[in-house]
């Protein structure tokens, strides 16, 4: 079915080919056999898929990637898609807009995506709102949480606070996103020092309560070998779950575009197959050079089931989906579970 509208939906801005997606999703559930299709019969829920890490039990190790569903509108209609596990947001405390557009752009030659959405969304609580709404608690979701834009750095804590408070009780999980290029100096989050006493702050929240969620850092490829040691020595020393590898990079190698036509599309971070290989050299590194200290997440440049396995047997042991799903629809979720299966 996705390889016919595949076509239409290309044909319109990549932004309102998102909401009519999104739209559709939302009215597609009311059609006869959706369910039959997508969910009752589908491999994606065969019981060998199951993952249990954080003490939470995956029903597949497919996910959806934040910034798709960022305000938790279609989660459940994505989940009866076959994903594993959906992760919302960003979320910021304050809904903001965003920056301007047009800031999503395609780049098919490479299968692609450059974005500088800017943690445009409605606002935590309206996004808690939502979740209460889960459908289908089988599926796990998880929540990926920042600081709004006109928040200082000194500050951002506070922020993320905000969004753990807000979320606690609705989602499964928490991603802390210090990572994303396109809201301003937010990347300086990731210095050691800022950044330990974020995840620390969070984590001591986290554990006074009854029943702690586990918290997951979500960084950027484009860190050098000694910040992620670094990274390794913070998620040790602060205890938190587990990493999320990687974020968007704002490198523009190997592109098969002219330089003019990269200045057209201009600033922001750079998802899908440019990214499939460093993705993956950080996770091995993380996995190899921690000694397998910590679960990771692998998401970047996943356009295949090879793809998928070669990112598990890099050391992920979850991958997320995001710009392969855009262009490839959601039979690379069954694609990923069949090799999964037969491997």
């Amino acid at each position: 079915m996705y390889k016919l509208i595949k076509p239409f939906l290309f044909s319109i801005n990549p932004e309102s080919a998102h909401h009519l997606t999104f739209s559709a999703l939302k009215f597609i559930k009311f059609v006869p056999g959706f369910s039959l299709i997508f969910k009752k019969n589908s491999i994606n829920r065969h019981p060998s898929l199951s993952r249990q890490l954080f003490g939470l039990n995956f029903r597949n190790p497919v996910g959806l990637a934040a910034g798709m569903d960022k305000n938790a509108i279609a989660f459940n209609e994505l989940g009866e898609l076959g994903f594993g596990f959906i992760e919302i947001g960003t979320v910021t405390p304050k809904p903001q807009p965003g920056n301007p557009k047009p800031r999503l752009f395609r780049l098919p030659k490479n299968e692609a995506l450059i974005n500088r959405m800017g943690f445009n969304n409605d606002g935590v609580v309206e996004a808690a709102k939502k979740l209460r709404d889960r459908k289908d608690l089988t599926l796990i979701i998880g929540g990926n949480i920042g600081k709004n834009k006109t928040t200082p750095n000194e500050e951002a804590v506070n922020d993320y606070i905000i969004c753990f408070n807000e979320l606690f009780d609705v989602v499964d999980y928490f991603v802390v996103n210090v990572s994303s290029p396109n809201t301003p100096n937010l990347r300086d989050l990731q210095e050691k020092e800022p950044l330990t006493n974020l995840l620390n702050t969070l984590q001591n929240l986290n554990l006074k309560k009854a029943k702690p969620k586990p918290i997951l850092l979500k960084i950027a490829p484009d860190l050098t070998n000694t910040q992620l040691d670094d990274i390794i020595d913070i998620v040790k020393a602060t205890k938190i779950a587990g990493v999320i590898a990687t974020n968007t990079t704002i490198s523009r190698e190997g592109l098969d575009y002219t330089a003019a036509e990269l200045e057209a599309f201009g600033a922001g971070g750079l998802s899908g197959l440019p990214l499939t290989k460093r993705s993956t050299e950080v996770i091995r590194y993380l996995k190899q050079k921690s000694n397998n200290a910590f679960p990771i997440m692998g998401v970047g440049g996943i356009h295949s089931a090879e793809d998928a396995i070669e990112k598990i047997n890099a050391g992920a042991d979850l991958i997320q989906l995001y710009t392969g799903f855009v262009y490839k629809g959601p039979k690379l979720i069954s694609d990923i579970n069949n090799a999964l299966l037969k491997k």
